[in-house]
């Protein structure tokens, strides 16, 4: 059973939900920026980072079913709608970006919300998938929406997408520090000391796919980005291992 769209948004009034939303916003603006001249679609309970893509052409909110929806956005035309998960109420290869939040782990069928997201998508699309952590504290926190449902590992989330028929472009993580409001406080802090000491403490895991593969392997097996491409998350391509990541520096 999904959260309800009340308990969502108490959360992310709460200082845990101010967090996250910021921790996640961050990695947002490195993968998408503003998104600019794209139609974006958010899918779960996307709303607190939507408000980020002023460059859009279009963004919409489709909030599942088992979830209830609220208008948004708060001024102005409502951009919001109640929807089946299994069966998007949109034409085919709709939009430019697609962002799933809350979206696969309390999914009655993920693989079939998977392949509608994907449907929905443009040939050269680009989508986010965000989820709970597999072994992180969040995940094991039922004060948060994160800890209810099925948690996910990058591995998981990137048989999902090659099931659906993506490819992983870049991976990245986010919410070292615990949900425990003495140490929210210090979130900045946990955030660069976890990323380097205690990777598998992250509270999220986030997975960029695309329908072609934009990274190349170079001699020795190392990956790197296509240099004619715009950055995606940090660049963590997902083909590189989280040993060979562990000690890298993210760019500014």
């Amino acid at each position: 059973m999904r959260r309800s769209i009340e308990e969502l948004r108490i959360f992310y009034g709460e200082p845990a939900g101010a967090v996250a939303r910021r921790m996640l916003a961050r990695r947002l603006e490195d993968a998408w920026g503003e998104a600019t001249n794209c139609d974006v679609l958010g899918l779960g309970y996307a709303t607190p980072w939507l408000d980020a893509f002023v460059g859009a052409r279009r963004v919409v909110a489709a909030m599942p079913g088992g979830q209830g929806v609220e208008p948004w956005p708060p001024v102005g035309r409502n951009r919001s709608l109640l929807v089946d998960d299994r069966r998007l109420p949109f034409a085919a290869g709709t939009f430019d970006r697609v962002l799933l939040v809350h979206a696969l782990e309390e999914a009655d069928d993920a693989r079939a919300l998977m392949l509608e997201a994907v449907r929905a998508m443009a040939p050269a699309g680009r989508i986010i998938l965000i989820a709970a952590a597999r072994g992180g504290l969040w995940a094991r926190a039922e004060s948060t929406p994160f800890g209810h449902g099925r948690p996910f590992t990058r591995r998981q989330l990137e048989r999902l997408v090659r099931d659906a028929g993506l490819e992983p472009t870049a991976w990245s993580q986010t919410l070292y520090v615990p949900p425990w409001p003495p140490v929210l406080p210090f979130a900045e802090g946990l955030e660069q000391v976890g990323k380097r000491v205690l990777p598998g403490a992250a509270g999220v895991v986030l997975l960029e796919a695309t329908r072609q593969a934009y990274a190349r392997v170079r001699p020795g097996g190392a990956v790197a980005p296509v240099a004619a491409l715009t950055p995606a998350m940090n660049p963590q391509p997902a083909g590189r291992s989280h040993r060979d990541l562990a000690g890298s520096s993210e760019a500014p």
